[in-house]
């Protein structure tokens, strides 16, 4: 009998101390991060995002910084071109009405698109100081684009003094501007006689540059 009572006795402080164990180990698990401090794996992920983030924005600073200096230096390459002659190709009728006068047709050669900045075109018959047109003003939009089928007029009246005085030329010859190195020397449908000539400015309208005295 005791021997009996003796096993179950023994059995009980064995489960006892199995309970305690377990407890011991329950109360003693693995730490929580947030209490070590240590960096969950999402907080690390997210945060190198801004960086890349900074990086690019940084790059596209310097491409900004870059493209504005190219238009500081003065790279105007695909816009803005001013028409030089040799950017052109002139015709000059002759028109009767309303007042007898030249009309000048300019038009940019194929594949130019350029600018007429310079308003008054540069217009002299023979070498001469005394065969330089005048301007007088007339018409006139600055600054006019031409290209493709786009055309510009200035009118020339050749003679504006009385009686028979002058000199006739076959030729005329036109500048985008008065320092232009290239001019054209374009022929005239006749061979006019030329005293004090006088020239309009450019114009996208016919009617507006017929020269006229003021």
């Amino acid at each position: 009998m005791r021997s009996r009572l003796a096993t179950r006795s023994a059995r009980l402080v064995l489960a006892a101390a199995v309970v305690t164990a377990l407890a011991v180990t329950t109360a003693c698990g693995p730490e929580d991060p947030s209490e070590t401090g240590a960096a969950a794996p999402s907080a690390s992920t997210s945060s190198s995002t801004p960086t890349e983030g900074a990086k690019s924005g940084k790059g596209e600073t310097e491409a900004s910084s870059s493209d504005k200096g190219d238009s500081a230096s003065g790279d105007k390459s695909g816009y803005g071109q001013s028409c030089g002659t040799n950017d052109l190709d002139f015709t000059v009728t002759w028109e009767a009405q309303p007042i007898s006068h030249y009309l000048v047709t300019a038009k940019a050669k194929s594949g130019i698109t350029c600018y007429l900045d310079v308003n008054t075109p540069s217009v002299s018959f023979g070498s001469g100081a005394d065969g330089v047109a005048s301007p007088v003003g007339q018409g006139g939009e600055d600054p006019i684009k031409l290209s493709g089928t786009s055309v510009a007029y200035a009118g020339i009246n050749v003679k504006t003094t009385e009686g028979e005085g002058g000199k006739q030329f076959e030729h005329v010859i036109i500048a985008t501007s008065e320092d232009d190195p290239n001019p054209a020397e374009v022929e005239l449908p006749d061979a006019p006689t030329v005293d004090k000539p006088i020239v309009t400015n450019w114009s996208t309208k016919r009617d507006e540059v017929v020269p006229r005295i003021v």
